[in-house]
């Protein structure tokens, strides 16, 4: 393996044996030892031991390799093989065929409560599972404190474990995973039910820790799978559908998600399949408009990307042109945040929209959606019906915020039906680029004007 190499999965395949009913275990060892017994019965023994029993592949010849300061996150329906798999690389589970290789410790929070006892007390299930993790006594002794802190139960880490709520056993889980020194980190989806004080400690422990560990992440959450890592593996029956960046694979596994809910009433088409024309966090690398140096005052260009922008349509309506507007004057295309603009969003119908909705979301680099909106507010109070042929527009009016230098994609789609029961008709995730050069937002994911910042002796 190579030296740069950390985790290597080969050709792994994990199967279970899944029973008929609980008298065919018994008869299968019994019918084995007869067909070794009475060889000329050996193809009718055969046959039945086969009825007695089937295979259930919970992962089916998945293989990749992650390499020092990687972070990957892995996506996939429930009963996808995602957990299975994680724990095939943590060591609590072994393979049917394959093998795996990992070079360092790992720490892995995976089924809630798992490697705790819940007879034991907190206290106890520290040292338990720390052990367990590779720590000597001594060792979790002088770690404890930080432990304790980190998990921040209270007089709770002295009572039994059976007594702790789910978000409990997570802090205290966390806690430990997190002071014994990992190379690897493994979490599957345990943070969903921390609250939102002990997630946000949790991520910046994860943010440090990516600096110089490996992070295998398991989430349904598409947003934190970009957030936290460049690349995503797509699990679906066991087996590797797809291996790429994160914002590739969380864009097509959104097309495949909603292509199950809408069933085969409606058929989502890929639009156009630009891998090759992305960079590694999503955005376009051909765009001339960054500036060469940062100016002092903020600036915001627009780009259209509407030929080049990748998403799925079913024919049914279709987005023809992406347009964002200056209220206020200003130079044409350039804006500088806290201005009045509009956006509009020109489609066509190709059938009868009983219920047409236009409407639109600007994320950041790592997928997280900033700001959106749609036409329902409007239609739910001005039903409009369009006919086959026709086009229409959605205008959005509003005060364009402030944001940190960076590039921003805005998704725009066409739909039809109502808040919980609509179609996504055409789906665009990168209609227009905006790319922002500015000093004057440094904090935080959007900016806002101040008017005075000034430090001065009270009472004086």
């Amino acid at each position: 393996m190579p030296s740069d190499v950390v985790i290597s999965v080969n050709h792994v395949s994990k199967a279970y044996t899944i029973w008929k009913d609980p008298a065919a275990r018994l008869k299968h060892p019994m019918l084995q030892l007869a067909g070794g017994m009475f060889p000329f019965l050996r193809k009718k023994i055969e046959h039945h031991l086969n009825s007695l029993c089937s295979e259930f592949y919970a992962l089916k010849d998945v293989s990749f390799e992650v390499k020092k300061g990687e972070a990957v996150g892995i996506i996939g329906r429930n009963g996808s093989g995602k957990s299975t798999l994680l724990q095939i690389i943590a060591g609590t589970l072994q393979p049917s065929s394959g093998s795996v290789t990992v070079n360092g410790r790992v720490a892995a929070l995976l089924e809630l409560g798992s490697g705790f006892n819940p007879e034991f007390t907190g206290r106890e299930n520290v040292f338990l599972n720390a052990s367990i993790l590779g720590l000597t006594r001594k060792e979790t002794e002088e770690r404890f404190g930080k432990i304790e802190a980190f998990a921040d139960i209270g007089e709770f880490i002295n009572q039994p474990v059976k007594t702790y709520s789910s978000g409990m056993v997570v802090r205290l889980a966390f806690a430990v995973m997190a002071h014994v020194d990992a190379d690897i980190l493994i979490i599957d989806e345990a943070l969903a039910v921390g609250d939102a004080i002990f997630v946000q400690k949790c991520m910046r422990f994860i943010r440090e820790f990516q600096q110089k560990g490996i992070l295998l992440f398991v989430s349904h959450d598409q947003g934190s799978i970009q957030n936290l890592c460049k690349t995503a593996i797509w699990l679906d029956h066991g087996l590797t559908r797809m291996i790429g960046s994160s914002k590739e694979i969380a864009e097509k596994y959104l097309q495949y998600t909603l292509q199950e809910i809408y069933g085969g009433d409606v058929k989502l088409h890929t639009t156009k399949d630009n891998t090759n024309k992305t960079s590694q966090d999503g955005i376009p690398p051909n765009d001339k408009n960054r500036a060469p140096f940062i100016d002092y005052e903020a600036k915001v260009t627009v780009k259209d990307n509407l030929d080049h922008a990748q998403g799925w349509q079913t024919g049914v309506a279709e987005l023809l042109s992406i347009e964002l507007r200056a209220l206020d004057s200003t130079q044409e295309g350039v804006f500088i945040g806290g201005e009045k603009v509009q956006l509009v969003v020109k489609a066509r119908a190709h059938q009868q929209l009983t219920h047409p909705i236009i409407g639109f979301t600007v994320r950041d680099r790592l997928g997280q959606e900033l700001f959106g909106e749609n036409t329902l507010p409007f239609t739910d109070s001005h039903q409009i019906v369009v006919e086959a042929g026709k086009e229409f527009l959605g205008e959005f009016v509003f005060q364009l915020p402030m944001l940190p230098n960076g590039q921003y994609a805005l998704m725009a789609s066409v739909a039809n039906g109502t808040l919980y029961n609509h179609v996504q008709h055409h789906l665009l995730h990168d209609a227009l680029i905006l790319t922002v050069n500015s000093s004057k937002i440094r904090w935080g994911l959007v900016g806002i004007s101040f008017d005075q910042v000034i430090l001065k002796i009270a009472h004086e």
